[in-house]
Formats: structure tokens, C-alpha cells, sequence
């Protein structure tokens, strides 16, 4: 190898090295900013010193000079700080400061780029004066046992660092080689295998093959059935042609049939269990711990904490979950942004929350565990929780409709552009953190919830599926096209006949229980042609989160395992659409994104999703009942514009009266009236053998959830409110009703 290849190869496995060094010099050193116990404090420093000894052997071999002398330096004012049994804020501010240029060094490395100029070069200066430097503060006490009769040196101390932002950098999460050469040291003998380093991309086309193999390996099954399906056919033909001197020709190839059949079976078998070995062990490869995972998350609550002169300490549980590298890759973004908005936001000072009768240190969980095929993370804080009164008036000074429901109003964080800081910081004001969390995760198939308690704090609910490769799915048509959804993401499949839609506010829902589901055409969401109309329709109900929704679909086909892959570069962003399904055929199907489904099914305006019945007669007998004159007269003349025959009447028991008497093809009735209120008619109605099926609209002010569950369990085929009214909705869902 020539001299410029060998330099090449030295600083690329130096840049290797260098990305878990950072990530261990990170994690030591906020561990010996907290500790106390002199003994601790030692061991710590001590690994410190070898990790640097590390980089800067490294760095030396690689020519990266400046690197080589930066750590030296951070050498001497460690060695300092162990001597003196502590350090100060500064000494580990510029400690901390010079991991990040350490870091920012490496990139620029890889970059091929001159470290002339470089913060690390500039950090020289502020090293070498704090290595050279007496110590003064601080001091450790001697051992009991030792008599001493001159002071031990102190912490170094150095005129104050110029004020510099936190980073929030989170570093890389190590490589699946450097975890093992950390915690599994190489063995002295042969007796166990020596850890080597592998890189992720080669990991992950690894991972692909694997996929591509498993496949193959279902699309086998097919075959085997086909070849199953031929002997059976050449069976039933030699029946035909029994006696014939065809007859030995057929049985001795219905024979070799067989046999090729169970040969083909058992190689099947054989390779099925390879494949899923392979898949197995090539994934056990990619996984990292979820500790491992959240690497450089402490460093950015420190930071920010420190910015704002408040104290935090962040807590792991279940750190030992080992959880596939994309999926940590992918919550890399979701999780600092959470954590930065918790201190920012959510923690208070320590002089506050010990006037809460708090302690003043700030404590923010992050917690993984499983939920059959899915991960839940959570980030939860124990600070002020969310001011839910300015949620709401950020969001109607928008003109956004603001929710009365406590939970409803705390969702709105993940709204675009709403922040409810009061000045613009580094971390806080610029209201885009918590609607980045919410795209992050949903590009991850999955789903962001919060619950929030004042004066407690915040709790973020990520559910993420546990792998991104390959995954169940539903493949249903719609609109001529065959598409996937995630089995994980279906709560259910319904037939839906026209007496299960109802109409609430001009939107469709199916009434499931007490309660209303959204409800739209999956082919109408996509843009494409409608189906066939039928009387029957096949729906699947999606969950996401808390939230539900109903997708009518023409057909249900199948559900299957399918390789998961990226729409690529080329299409950023396609509308409603996370990523393409290779199926065992070999086939691509859309991976439709569920949680885009649930939100455009739930703004969705009502469309007919059933045959229109034929018209009896042309001119449609409406009863309206309501007990204001105005409302009823506005009311009575858009009917009547319409074409409708309509019959007034001041209150419930009025319209019961005038509906025996002469019948009607629909009733439009007010809830708060005299004598009988909506809500009793409409139960009046539905018990009547005479009118169980008439169409009831309820049109009223009382626009709460638990209003429009007590209209539907009553009976009631449509729900409008006033506060919304319009009259092109009356008329249409009195259209389609009819």
C-alpha cells in the first residue's frame, strides 16, 4: 500500500474510533460533574485519562496534530482536577467545550477540510492556561490514615470562558463494534471471538439481502401450492381415462409429481429456516440498547439546564431494551427535541420549585418498553406542565377552533408555529420543536401523545412500531389501485350498511357503541376514482394513538408479511403515503401512512357512500320542530326553498302530536324544548314500530362530545350544530338521508 493510501486508511479508522470516544468522553465526564465521593471521582478520571491516551495515539498515527495536543492538554487539566479531589464549573465547562470541538474536529476531518481556524484550535489557548495553572479550591481531604502537613493542591480555576449557546449536539450513538469493544474485552486466548468492526451501511444492505431472501422463501409457497394444484388436476385426469393405456402414463407422472412436490416442501422448509436464521442474527447484529440509544441526551439537558441557570438530572429505565438502529436512528430527532423542550419549558427554577416544595433539582424520565410488536418511549418531567390557557389563546389568535377538552388543548403543542414562550432562546419560542417531534414520529409509522397535570408536569407518549423493515400488512383496493396498511395499525374490520352512518356537523361517522368514529371513502382521501356503489361496504378501522377513524375501502384481499422500503429521494413527500410494500409476489403496493388517514378522515366533508334509493314521490314531508320563532322561520324557509314540504311546530311534544297524525318522510328538530326535548323525540321515534327508520336531524346549540354521544345513542341520523350552521349542509344531509 502506498504512503497516501496507508494515510487514508489510518484516518478513517481514527474518525471510526473517534465518534465512540466522544460519546464516552461525554457520558464520563457528566458523570464526574455530579460525583462527590473521592474515590469515584478518581476512577472516573482515571478511565477519562485512558480514553483520552486513546484519541491522541489515534490522532497521532492519523498526523492529526492539533487533535494529538488538544487532548494532551485535557490530559493535564484532568490529571489536575484528580489531584485536587474536584473541579469547577469552568474546568468542566471547558472540558465539555472541548469534547464539542474534539467532535466538530472529527467532522471537519471527514469533510476533508483544515482544522486552521477550527474552535478546537481556538480552545488551545484557554487548555494551556488552565494546565498550568494552581490549584486553589476545592480541596480533597487526606486519607485518615496519612498525616499531612501541607495543604493537597486544588481545582484549577481560570478567568470565566466567553459566553457561549449550548450546543444541543447529540453525538452519534457508537458503532455495534465500538458497544462491543467497550463492554466485551478482547479475549486472551482463542477461546472466545475477538469484537470487529462492521460498519451500519454494510449492516443495513445486509439486512436487505436478508429480506429479499425471506421473500423469496414465502413466494416458494406459491409454487409449492401451484405444483400441489397440477398433481391434483393430473390426478382427476387419469380418473378420467381409467382402463385406457393412458392410465400408466399419468400415474407414473402423478408419481414423480408427488415426490418433486415433497422434495420441493422440504426444501422449503430448509431454506425458510436458514432465511429466518439469517434475518435473525442480521438484526440481533443491528441492535443497540436503548441507553446506548439515547447517548448525548444527558449532555443536552445539562447544557440547556445550565443555560438557563436551572439543575436537571435525567433518569433511564429500561436502558437494557435492545432495540433495532434505524428505529433509535430515527427517534435520535423526537427525543432531543423533547428533552430540550422539557428543561426549557417545563422544569422551573430551584429557588421556585423549592417554594413548591420541590426539590430544586428538575428530574426528567425517559422510559422504553414493548408492546407486542411496537415500542412505547416516554419522556416525562416533573416541572410545571403545559399552561393550557395560553395553548388556547395562541391558538384563537390564530383562528384555530379551540378545544374545551383539557386533553384536546394539550395536542395543540404539536400544531406548527404555536409556541407559547414568551421570548425567542436558543431552545424555546420559535414553535416548531413539537411539530417536528410529531412529523418524526409519524415518518416512523407511529404516533405522539400527550398528557399534562399543573403543577406535576408532562408526560410524551411516543408508540413506534419495533422494526422498520418488514412488518405485517392489510392490502385492501380502492379506486383500482391495491394498497397496504400496517395490521398493527387496524383495530378492526366492519360492514357498513346506510343505517350505520350517521351525519355529524356535514360529516360522516359511523356509530360504533355510544360513540362516533370519522368516516371517509379511502379512495375519495387519495384522489382516486370512486368503486362500484354497493349496499353493503367494506370499512377497516384505523387507530392511531387515542384517535380512530373509518376508511371505506371497494375490497378487503389479504394480509401478508411485506419488506418495507423507502419511496427514495425522488418523492419527498407523497400525500398520505409513508413507503412502498414489496409483497411475497414480488409485487409493490403503497404503504399508506395510518395517522395522515385518521386526520384527513376526521376533516372530511359527508359524501354519499351508498346507492341512492329510489324517490317516491317529488315533494318530501319534513316536520321541523323548534321552539325559537326565528330560528324556526330561518329553518322553515330554506326547506321550503328547497322544494320540501314543511310542517312547523313549537316544541317536541307538538311535532310527536303532528308526526302521528299525518306522518313524515324526515323530522329537523332543536334539543332544548318544552315539554319534550329533542333527545326524548328522538327515542319516541326509534321506538315507534311506525317510524323506527324515519331520518332524524338534530340541529342545536349544544356542540359538546357528550351532547353528540346522547343524540346518537338516542337514535338520532344526523347532528348538526348551530354555532357551525349552514344551509347547504341541512339541505344535503337531508339529501342524502332521503
Amino acid at each position: 500500500m502506498d504512503r497516501d493510501r496507508l494515510a487514508q486508511a489510518l484516518l478513517a479508522t481514527f474518525l471510526e474510533e473517534l465518534e465512540g470516544h466522544i460519546v464516552s468522553l461525554n457520558r464520563e465526564l457528566l458523570a464526574l460533574e455530579r460525583e462527590t465521593a473521592p474515590a469515584r471521582m478518581a476512577e472516573l478520571v482515571a478511565s477519562l485519562l485512558r480514553t483520552l491516551h486513546s484519541v491522541k495515539g489515534a490522532a497521532r498515527a492519523a498526523s492529526a496534530t492539533l487533535v494529538e495536543t488538544a487532548c494532551h492538554r485535557m490530559e493535564e487539566v484532568l490529571e489536575l482536577v484528580r489531584d485536587a479531589g474536584a473541579g469547577t464549573a469552568e474546568v468542566f465547562e471547558l472540558c465539555f467545550t472541548t469534547v464539542d470541538a474534539l467532535d466538530d474536529a472529527g467532522r471537519r476531518l471527514a469533510a476533508r477540510q483544515d482544522l486552521a481556524g477550527s474552535p478546537l484550535e481556538a480552545l488551545l489557548p484557554q487548555l494551556e492556561r488552565a494546565a498550568a495553572r494552581p490549584a486553589v479550591a476545592h480541596p480533597r481531604p487526606p486519607p485518615p490514615e496519612v498525616e499531612s502537613a501541607t495543604p493537597p493542591p486544588s481545582a484549577p480555576t481560570f478567568d470565566a470562558l466567553p459566553a457561549t449557546e449550548p450546543t444541543g449536539a447529540w453525538p452519534a450513538a457508537p458503532p455495534a463494534s465500538a458497544a462491543l469493544q467497550e463492554s466485551q474485552p478482547a479475549a486472551p486466548t482463542g477461546a472466545e471471538a475477538l469484537p470487529v468492526r462492521v460498519s451500519a451501511q454494510k449492516l443495513d444492505a445486509l439486512l436487505a439481502r436478508s429480506g429479499e431472501l425471506r421473500v423469496a422463501t414465502l413466494r416458494l409457497d406459491g409454487r409449492a401450492e401451484a405444483l400441489d394444484s397440477v398433481r391434483e388436476a393430473l390426478a382427476q385426469a387419469r380418473e378420467a381415462v381409467l382402463g385406457t393405456p393412458g392410465e400408466q402414463a399419468l400415474l407414473r407422472a402423478e408419481t414423480e409429481l408427488a415426490r418433486v412436490t415433497l422434495d420441493l416442501a422440504a426444501d422449503r422448509r430448509t431454506l425458510g429456516g436458514v432465511a429466518t436464521g439469517l434475518d435473525d442474527e442480521v438484526r440481533r447484529a443491528r441492535t443497540l440498547s436503548f441507553e446506548e440509544g439515547c447517548e448525548g441526551l444527558e449532555r443536552a439537558a445539562r447544557d440547556v439546564a445550565r443555560s438557563l441557570d436551572r439543575q436537571v438530572r435525567l433518569e433511564i429505565h429500561g436502558g437494557a431494551l435492545e432495540l433495532d438502529r434505524s428505529l433509535l436512528q430515527g427517534l435520535r430527532e423526537p427525543l432531543l427535541h423533547l428533552v430540550r423542550n422539557a428543561v426549557a419549558h417545563g422544569l422551573e427554577s430551584p429557588e421556585e420549585r423549592e417554594r413548591q416544595g420541590k426539590p430544586p433539582e428538575g428530574r426528567l424520565t425517559l422510559s422504553a418498553r414493548l408492546k407486542g410488536s411496537r415500542v412505547e418511549v416516554t419522556v416525562d418531567d416533573d416541572g410545571r406542565g403545559l399552561d393550557l390557557a395560553a395553548l388556547r389563546e395562541r391558538a384563537r389568535a390564530r383562528g384555530l377552533k379551540v378545544p374545551e377538552d383539557d386533553e384536546e388543548a394539550a395536542r395543540l403543542v404539536f400544531l406548527p408555529g404555536l409556541s407559547t414562550a414568551v421570548t425567542v432562546t436558543q431552545v424555546a419560542g420559535r414553535g416548531v420543536g413539537l411539530d417536528v417531534v410529531r412529523m418524526h414520529v409519524e415518518g416512523l409509522r407511529g404516533s405522539v401523545e400527550v398528557t399534562t397535570l399543573p403543577g406535576r408536569g408532562t408526560c410524551f407518549v411516543l408508540d413506534v412500531p419495533l422494526t422498520l423493515s418488514t412488518l405485517r400488512v392489510l392490502l385492501v383496493s380502492a379506486g383500482g389501485q391495491i394498497l397496504a396498511l400496517a395490521s398493527e395499525s387496524v383495530a378492526r374490520l366492519v360492514r357498513l350498511s346506510p343505517g350505520e352512518v350517521r351525519d355529524v356537523e356535514g360529516r360522516p361517522a359511523w356509530a360504533s357503541g355510544d360513540a362516533l368514529v370519522p368516516l371517509a371513502s379511502l379512495a375519495e382521501v387519495l384522489g382516486l376514482p370512486p368503486g362500484p356503489p354497493r349496499t353493503r361496504r367494506g370499512a377497516v378501522v384505523l387507530a392511531s394513538g387515542t384517535a380512530r377513524a373509518v376508511v371505506v375501502v371497494d375490497e378487503v384481499l389479504a394480509e401478508q408479511e411485506a419488506l418495507v422500503r423507502s419511496l427514495g429521494h425522488r418523492v419527498r413527500r407523497a400525500r398520505h403515503v409513508s413507503a412502498a410494500a414489496v409483497l411475497p409476489d414480488g409485487r409493490l403496493s403503497l404503504l399508506l401512512n395510518p395517522v395522515s388517514l385518521v386526520r384527513a378522515a376526521g376533516g372530511r366533508p359527508a359524501t354519499s357512500l351508498f346507492p341512492a334509493p329510489a324517490a317516491q314521490r317529488t315533494r318530501r314531508r319534513v316536520v321541523l320542530a323548534d321552539d325559537s320563532p326565528t330560528t324556526r322561520a330561518l329553518e322553515q324557509s330554506i326547506l321550503e326553498s328547497a322544494g320540501y314540504e314543511v310542517v312547523t311546530c313549537v316544541d317536541g311534544a307538538d311535532a310527536w302530536e303532528r308526526l302521528q297524525a299525518g306522518g313524515a318522510d324526515a323530522l329537523v328538530l332543536d334539543v332544548e324544548m318544552p315539554r319534550m326535548d329533542g333527545f326524548a323525540l328522538t327515542e319516541a321515534v326509534r321506538a315507534s314500530p311506525r317510524f323506527s327508520r324515519l331520518p332524524v336531524v338534530l340541529v342545536t346549540a349544544r356542540g359538546k362530545a357528550e351532547d353528540k354521544a346522547r343524540g346518537l345513542q338516542a337514535g338520532a341520523s344526523a347532528y348538526l350544530v348551530k354555532s357551525a350552521f349552514d344551509p347547504t349542509s341541512l339541505l344535503e344531509t337531508l339529501r342524502r338521508l332521503l
